[in-house]
């Protein structure tokens, strides 16, 4: 079901008595500044500069330092025998509860092995059958076929950024590490110009600065930090809608944000950061139980505990009510040890460090704010309301996800609608 084109957004001004940063005491040009260093703004970069464009990127903290290498189940992709673009679309339209844009949608599942690959290409390297070379593929929830690609077990985002982090270096991109974007720099016509910034620590670009540019890419990520349990790390903070609605840019759905269902659970005090226990961990075969080892799942959805998040979240939170508990389990001790080290070691260290062993004994989880699936306002090039502003990534609101984002399609998106801007760009 497509979203009604009428469905209005949310528009704002900046306020009228806003704080303001110091006059920049340095400046530097570019054709492009990208603003993030996670899946979508690293391949920006790489797809603009490669086009020739001269590229600054900016970032809050070191390039590796994003939601991207957190990831740890993998990305989606139509890549398996019998998979097809369409049956990615079914699973993601159901997902998102009727809110998607069908056209966005169908424009990430028919772009998107295409875009696996080049990434592939930039040297990203996927777990593989050690006799055929074909990419391994799991399953998880919300999805009817396995198109999960994966790297390092459990450690896909990691690598994605370990080889966009390279690309990117080898390439020799400007970077300015550490530092925080302020504010979009317009021009007498309201077009975006580039951006303040304030670079944290000494370098050669201290202080309050500017970058300006004829282009200007929002790719911050999330805001999970603004809630008190989240998988998102400290620099998740929202900064780029914020940026964007002080600039005059239109967003969307800001209601809609995903809380995965299995975080580990650290007690009633833990806050911040959680660590995440991945879908791909059922996808594998692990079951929901409650403290008796019921299978509360079975009979809620067809798909079980591989039912969409939006359902398993709110199943955990009602059986959770149901007894009085502060938790669920995750069980998957029938993996055995050997499974356990070789599929999910990063999981597997996690959960020990915190005194729990996944090989002997079922994994305490709660639901955790984990995704915003609204953000900046974007058409089809990733073009905001603001001209010359662009937003890709969870910064971004371009559809895909509707109310409710489908596993494993946030680094696909992030590719995708990222390789697009560029060709907007350059062309």
């Amino acid at each position: 079901m497509s979203r009604p084109t009428g469905r209005p957004a949310t528009g704002a001004t900046a306020p009228a008595t806003a704080l303001r940063a110091p006059a920049p005491g340095w400046a530097t040009e570019a054709d492009v500044v990208v603003v993030g260093s996670g899946v979508a703004g690293l391949t920006v970069a790489l797809r603009c500069a490669a086009a020739g464009a001269k590229v600054t990127v900016v970032t809050k903290a070191r390039l590796d330092d994003g939601s991207t290498r957190w990831a740890q189940g993998g990305i989606a992709a139509a890549l398996g025998e019998g998979d097809t673009p369409g049956q990615h679309l079914d699973d993601t339209l159901v997902a998102g509860a009727g809110l998607c844009d069908e056209r966005a949608v169908r424009t990430l599942v028919t772009e998107g092995p295409g875009a696996v690959r080049r990434l592939i290409g930039t040297g990203a390297r996927f777990d593989a059958d050690e006799d055929t070379g074909e990419i391994l593929l799991t399953r998880e929830g919300g999805h009817h076929r396995s198109r999960i690609a994966h790297a390092g077990g459990d450690a896909t985002g990691a690598e994605i950024s370990r080889a966009l982090v390279a690309a990117v270096r080898a390439a020799g991109i400007d970077t300015v590490e550490n530092a925080l974007v302020l504010d979009l720099l317009k021009d007498g016509s309201g077009r975006a110009a580039g951006v303040t910034l304030h670079v944290m620590g000494e370098g050669r670009r201290d202080g309050v600065g500017a970058v300006r540019a004829d282009a200007v890419v929002l790719a911050t990520g999330g805001m999970g930090q603004i809630f008190s349990a989240t998988t998102n790390p400290a620099v998740s903070t929202g900064d780029g809608v914020a940026l964007a609605l002080r600039a005059g840019a239109e967003v969307s759905d800001l209601e809609f944000v995903q809380f995965h269902p299995t975080v580990l659970w650290l007690g009633p005090e833990a806050q911040g950061q959680q660590p995440l226990v991945s879908e791909a961990v059922r996808g594998e075969g692990a079951h929901l139980v409650d403290a008796d080892g019921v299978r509360f799942m079975r009979g809620r959805h067809e798909l079980a505990e591989l039912a969409p998040r939006d359902i398993v979240a709110k199943a955990i939170m009602r059986r959770m009510r149901e007894r009085g508990a502060e938790h669920m389990y995750l069980d998957a001790r029938h993996f055995g040890a050997p499974m356990w080290e070789r599929r999910f070691p990063t999981i597997l260290a996690a959960c020990r460090a915190h005194g729990i062993d996944p090989v002997t004994e079922p994994i305490p989880v709660a639901p955790a704010a984990h995704y915003a699936s609204g953000g900046v306002r974007t058409d089809l090039r990733g073009r905001t309301t603001v001209p010359g502003l662009y937003a890709c990534g969870e910064v971004a609101c371009t559809g895909v996800h509707g109310a409710n984002r489908l596993a494993s399609n946030s680094l696909l998106e992030g590719l995708v609608f990222a390789e697009r801007i560029a060709e907007d760009i350059t062309a």
